[in-house]
């Protein structure tokens, strides 16, 4: 089976991701100004992929005893703006810099308020208003966020490293996989996609699942299958899925599951078993998958997470190629959301 794949911009993009992560890899450096902050609380912020970007993050400060918490922009803006406060540290995710939220959130937040920005713009209203800041290099991109979510997964955790003070010689080698990794995985895109459109044939519903870093994953991916293809796909996490979702498994639904870090990797293939065992169809992303196109060796945190993108996104230009579509390509959307 060969599928017939509309190439376009988006799939560019997507080809172009190793490229990407190494420049992220050579723009890493220290930032010794945060290691000197004592923030009484962590505000982690952004909409969309950025926002989701954040979590994994979130968890490692989490660990190492930070008073941390992730808010949507919109909602920290219109409900939550009191968190914005003296003592507050504010890390600020925007792939554009420039989206409605983040503009207005840049106005509203005053001096006391530190902020770290991390974003593919340099001369957007965030960079200039970060007292530091982290750019994802990730290069121009055409709509749907590949380059720069990747990027911005990779540098977060690059960020994560030099606030909890660990060794940054060992992340930084760490992260240099990254970049390998993903361009030996997009080597054989076009067999990707072959398999995945034969998984997909009779495929009315996606949910994609998973937990701790790998919820990152779940819900950008249910976001860029929805944006990319048009396709009804939910991202949550795997309990979240036994909590009712799972009574809508049936043989036209595919759940993909993230098999993810190795605390929790055996209730999520159960959760798959599960899933079988009621009809529905499986794709575990992760070492233990049977699918070539949802397996890669075993690998930190940080690469998991970039990987687990990949079979998402070869998925999203399967899905295109069945109803003919062009991957990626917005109709009613824009790059930068502009109004709130």
């Amino acid at each position: 089976m060969t599928t017939s794949v509309i190439e376009g911009p988006y799939l560019a993009d997507l080809l172009e991701q190793p490229v990407a992560l190494r420049r992220a890899w050579d723009g890493l450096e220290d930032l010794p100004r945060l290691r000197q902050l004592n923030p009484k609380r962590i505000v982690l912020t952004g909409m969309g992929s950025s926002q989701f970007a954040l979590y994994p993050l979130s968890l490692q400060l989490i660990a190492h005893g930070w008073d941390a918490c992730v808010v949507e922009t919109a909602e920290l803006l219109h409900y939550q703006p009191a968190l914005l406060r003296e003592g507050t540290l504010l890390i600020a995710a925007s792939q554009s810099g420039r989206s409605a939220e983040i503009v207005r959130l840049m106005e509203f937040v005053g001096r006391e308020v530190t902020v770290v920005g991390v974003t593919n713009d340099r001369t957007s209203p965030l960079a200039v208003r970060s007292d530091v800041r982290l750019d994802l290099n990730a290069g121009p991109e055409s709509t749907v966020s590949c380059k720069t979510y990747l990027n911005s997964l990779v540098t977060l955790d690059w960020l994560g490293a030099v606030m909890t003070e660990g060794d940054l010689k060992r992340k930084r080698a760490e992260l240099q996989l990254a970049g390998d990794t993903v361009a030996e995985y997009l080597s054989s895109w076009r067999q990707h996609v072959d398999e995945m459109s034969t998984l997909i044939e009779g495929v009315e519903r996606i949910f994609v699942t998973g937990r701790g870093p790998s919820l990152a994953s779940a819900q950008t991916g249910g976001l860029i299958l929805k944006e990319s293809t048009r396709f009804a796909a939910e991202g949550m996490s795997c309990p979240a899925f036994r909590h009712g979702p799972l009574e809508a498994v049936a043989p036209n639904v595919l759940v993909m599951i993230c098999e993810g870090d190795p605390k929790t990797s055996a209730l999520n293939r159960a959760l798959a078993h599960d899933v079988e065992s009621g009809g529905g169809r499986v794709a575990i992303l992760g070492p233990s998958s049977i699918q070539p196109a949802c397996r890669w060796a075993d690998a930190p945190s940080p690469i998991s997470t970039v990987m687990e993108m990949l079979p998402i996104q070869m998925l999203s230009l399967a899905l295109a190629a069945s109803t003919g579509r062009e991957a990626g390509r917005f109709e009613k959307a824009s790059k930068i959301t502009s109004a709130e």
